[in-house]
């Protein structure tokens, strides 16, 4: 056993009985090279990763190679889940020196930890112009042991770049009509109008650009933006990236038609991807939506949720094939002959053309990924659910890909939010209660004393790394979307004192700009900042949102003052790059359409009346609504102040950029004034 053993990540836990004598990331590691006048490789990966998997099994598990790196180097490993600032600023480096990047990421450094020389995955043999890993490593040792001062020049000269990348932006202007038009204009230039999606492969769920595109057509009716969302979450659903018999998508597709992913599943694509297809049954009455939505929720609460009440950050694409051996997708593939075992002859040949299951196999080896292909033919309702139920039975059979049990901060701010929203719409309260376990654990687990946030935790025991920027803002995301839904005001205070905390330690006070890490944070060679979305929102732009949120729901200027700051760069990047920042733009539409504040008052949470205005209110589309509801003496949220009954009945009121609409005790008339321009 290493240094690692003692760590909480399970990725580090991985590689703990490694013949590398690792180090987790800390002064120490870097001391030690000092004083051994050694060069660190830092070799940044995560639980769920294939290629990381490949490379501990092809070099950190051999002898020889371990000998090797332990006599030359000091090894750090570090889980970029757990420490993303330490993954950013590096994986920033990678992406400047060789133009791409990705995990496994390998990096060498001085012992004062400036990178000098980059790359990602290295095979045990060089392969396709790529030297193998130890030719990486001897030739490393021996521009260290020869040509020192070379590298200490280069590594300071990559540094100084590093540190001139500042983002510069007006902050004072918001992006208007004319920007966020031309945002969706870039967008449909760049739509797959025959797959959906954008771009081509690999192919991933465009999560946030589609959450701007509904709120882009519910503002100004757009057409083309809703069908944009529509066709792309259609295509999707109905593709191998969804996983057709247990729910819940895969992280991407290898190809342009989303039939064959790879097979790992994150939380929050999951999470960002149930609240999309919930959002689009809102705005279309999807029968896929909803169906979607639910099942893509009781997946997360299914397979995700941890014994604390919160969820695990990842299932593995790798899985036991039956053999011993660990491949990727074997969980999830089909060939005609184990339909035939599972179901019998008879239902085993619908169950093929169904799911799209052939003789020649749609992944490798003869093997299909379940899909729902366009096909002739009548399928009758009850034998294909009888056929799922079969064959889900004898999945189960299968060894089950590994779970990666540590509770990121930031990922479960957007599952709390996703199920929130989802148990409210479809009546289905057992989700909105594993939302607010999930917060409860949030709170009591990862937030200290003075309502500082640690980024994960793991069997309840919290990790020793700092919340960063995302992990305040998603957080307070999900916070304010269990508010609204719960009408337990306890929610939004919790929001504000996370958002205190983005205004007084993540926001620049010259410029408004955020930072990914905290002022109080490690100092690494730069501070890491970046507000493009990736996988998930950036949390400058999370940041960004959640301000807008909690500035409607508390009338509080700081807060909308500093959303309106943030948002500047969405001017700058919306029209560009606007596949990269699409929940800046999502956002954006939030803040042109005021956003509206709803308050519902009425004699007590449990009158239908009440309740039916109140789910009114949560079902109107105008981007970036906040909802309160509660009795008119309540003082659980700012927007209940002074809103008495209507008559003795239950009222909803509607402001909008200071002014009040006349109050309603009509569902009706609150659900059109919600959902028109």
């Amino acid at each position: 056993m290493n240094r690692l053993a003692h760590e909480t990540s399970p990725y580090l836990l991985q590689h703990a009985d490694n013949p590398v004598d690792w180090w987790p990331w800390s002064a120490e590691a870097f001391d030690a090279a000092r004083k051994a006048g050694k060069p660190v490789l830092l070799s940044v990966g995560y639980s769920s990763c294939h290629w990381c998997h490949v490379m501990a099994h092809e070099s950190f598990e051999d002898q020889a190679t371990a000998d090797y790196l332990n006599e030359h180097f000091v090894s750090v490993k570090v889980d970029r889940e757990e420490r993303p600032d330490v993954d950013a600023v590096y994986m920033e480096a990678v992406q400047a020196a060789t133009g791409q990047g990705g995990w496994p990421m390998t990096v060498f450094l001085t012992p004062d930890a400036e990178p000098f020389y980059f790359g990602t995955y290295f095979p045990p043999a060089p392969r396709h112009g790529t030297p193998s890993f130890r030719q990486v490593l001897e030739g490393v040792r021996q521009a260290w042991d020869d040509r020192r001062d070379e590298v200490g020049e280069v590594a300071g000269k990559i540094v100084r770049d590093l540190a001139q990348r500042e983002i510069g932006y007006q902050t004072d202007r918001v992006p208007g009509e004319a920007d966020l038009a031309q945002a969706l204009l870039g967008l449909t230039r760049e739509y797959d109008p025959q797959r959906g999606g954008f771009g081509g492969a690999p192919k991933f769920p465009p999560s946030m650009v589609l959450e701007f595109l509904l709120r882009h057509h519910a503002r100004t009716g757009a057409e083309g933006a809703l069908q944009m969302a529509q066709d792309t979450c259609e295509r999707m659903a109905r593709g191998g990236i969804y996983d057709q018999l247990g729910g819940g998508f895969a992280r991407y597709s290898v190809d342009r038609d989303w039939v064959v992913p790879h097979f790992e599943k994150m939380l929050y694509d999951n999470a960002l991807l149930c609240r999309v297809y919930a959002h689009l049954w809102r705005a279309t009455g999807s029968d896929l939506a909803r169906r979607v939505a639910l099942e893509t929720a009781d997946f997360m609460v299914r397979e995700l949720r941890t014994g604390e009440g919160g969820f695990s950050s990842a299932l593995d694409a790798d899985s036991d094939d039956g053999s011993g051996r660990h491949v990727e997708g074997a969980y999830y593939v089909w060939t005609p002959e184990q339909l035939r075992d599972a179901l019998g002859d008879e239902d085993a040949e619908p169950a093929a053309q169904y799911f799209g299951v052939t003789e020649e196999g749609t992944f490798e080896h003869g093997q299909s990924v379940l899909q729902l292909p366009q096909t002739e033919g009548v399928f009758e309702a009850g034998k294909i659910e009888s056929i799922k139920e079969r064959l889900l039975g004898r999945r189960a059979q299968r060894p089950a890909p590994g779970r990666d049990d540590k509770v990121v901060a930031a990922w479960n701010g957007l599952a709390i939010a996703a199920l929130a929203e989802t148990g409210a719409y479809f009546g289905r309260p057992d989700l909105v209660e594993a939302a607010v376990c999930a917060a409860d654990l949030l709170v009591r687990v990862h937030l200290d004393e003075h309502a500082r946030l640690a980024r994960t935790s793991k069997d309840g025991r919290v990790g020793p790394n700092a919340g960063v920027l995302e992990d305040y803002a998603d957080v307070a995301e999900g916070f304010l979307a269990l508010a609204s839904v719960t009408g337990e005001g306890v929610w939004l205070d919790f929001a504000g004192l996370l958002l205190d905390h983005v205004l007084a330690r993540f926001t620049d006070p010259d410029s408004g700009a955020l930072y990914d890490t905290a002022s109080d944070a490690e100092r690494l060679i730069r501070r890491p900042q970046d507000p493009t979305d990736n996988a998930t929102p950036s949390g400058w732009t999370a940041a960004a949102g959640a301000l807008l949120s909690y500035a409607a729901h508390t009338g509080s200027e700081p807060h909308r003052v500093a959303a309106e700051r943030a948002l500047g760069v969405v001017k700058v990047l919306g029209p560009r790059v606007p596949r990269f920042i699409g929940w800046g733009l999502a956002a954006a539409e939030a803040l042109l359409d005021g956003p509206r504040e709803v308050a519902v008052v009425g004699p007590s949470l449990a009158d239908e009346r009440t309740s039916t205005l109140h789910r009114t209110a949560l079902l109107g589309t105008a981007p970036g609504t906040v909802v309160a509801v509660g009795t008119p003496d309540s003082d659980e949220f700012p927007l209940l102040a002074d809103r008495p009954l209507v008559g003795g009945e239950p009222a909803a009121y509607i402001c909008r950029n200071f002014t009040c609409d006349v109050p309603t005790t009509d569902p009706e008339r609150l659900g059109a004034a919600l959902n028109t321009r």
